[in-house]
């Protein structure tokens, strides 16, 4: 009589052996924590991604809570509405794991890493900025604002990626996101950064939020420019969003809406650190910003590289 095929409450592990049902659910726990991490970075809302991926929102919750056994199909149209690979929703997925750069950083201690890390830093710093200054962050940061003045005291062309976006697309960003999704989007946001690079020697680039969840884009921004986080609390982004006129933060539960931007804020941390500076803007005035800013941005303006 043939062994009976095991159940999610039997998994084989790597020698061989079957595991328990606490390992299986751990796993598919995993899963969802992968597809709500990526889901926050990109900045989509679950009825998008339903949208894009013809997955329910329904089901998407059930994913996102651990409660659906979600099959590789599904999961895949999924990381193809994100515009990630499949494998990136998997658990135990590193994509450091041939990096010889990140493999010596691991093997140093505490000191020996914030060391290596502000040597870099610094030497980075050094070889970019040829184009000018990048503004990154959430909306409501305050780059709009800040970008503005210091294009209006400099004579520097301030200019939105976003703009530029929808110039080259023809079309605005709802649209380009209803016809071709995160895909179409990414592509014409690093169509949108090479033109500037290429009609503006140089120019104070305000960048989207979510510009830096795409690495080959935000690369070219790193290297290009000097590349400053707008940094400020979730409450804080929203009041000052509210505050200019866009309500779409209040609608539905706003206890939600403030959990999703924490979330977005936690999820792209890592890429927002990799800035050349951070400029905290939390319960400042906009004039005491615009001095650090200053400070910080004149060495590059006056044409450093």
């Amino acid at each position: 009589m043939s062994a009976p095929l095991p159940s999610p409450q039997h998994k084989f592990n790597k020698a061989g052996r079957f595991t328990g049902q606490q390992e299986f659910e751990d796993y598919i726990a995993s899963i969802a924590d992968r597809v709500k991490a990526i889901r926050a970075r990109r900045g989509m809302t679950r009825k998008l991604l339903s949208a894009h991926s013809g997955v329910s929102e329904r089901y998407l919750s059930q994913v996102e809570t651990g409660k659906a056994n979600i099959s590789v199909a599904l999961l895949w149209r999924i990381a193809q509405a994100m515009d990630v690979g499949v494998q990136e929703l998997l658990p135990g997925y590193d994509n450091r794991e041939h990096s010889s750069l990140f493999k010596m950083i691991e093997n140093m201690g505490p000191a020996q890493q914030e060391q290596a890390y502000l040597l870099l830093k610094e030497q980075l710093r050094s070889q970019t900025a040829s184009h000018g200054i990048a503004l990154i962050g959430l909306r409501g940061a305050g780059k709009s604002e800040l970008g503005g003045k210091l294009g209006r005291l400099t004579g520097i062309p301030f200019i939105d990626l976003v703009d530029v976006v929808e110039k080259i697309s023809g079309m605005n960003v709802g649209e380009l996101f209803a016809l071709g999704g995160q895909k179409a989007y990414r592509r014409s946001e690093y169509e949108a950064l090479n033109y500037v690079l290429e009609h503006f020697p140089k120019a104070i680039v305000e960048a989207g939020g979510s510009l830096v969840t795409q690495a080959d884009t935000y690369n070219e921004l790193l290297h290009h420019y000097y590349t400053i986080w707008l940094k400020a609390k979730p409450e804080e982004h929203m009041q000052r969003v509210i505050a200019q006129g866009d309500m779409r933060p209040m609608q539905g539960n706003t206890e939600a809406a403030m959990d999703d931007l924490k979330r977005i804020l936690t999820e792209r941390e890592k890429e927002y650190q990799a800035a050349h500076y951070v400029l905290n803007t939390t319960e400042r005035s906009v004039d005491s910003c615009f001095e650090e800013l200053l400070e910080q941005v004149a060495p590059f303006l006056q044409g450093r590289s």
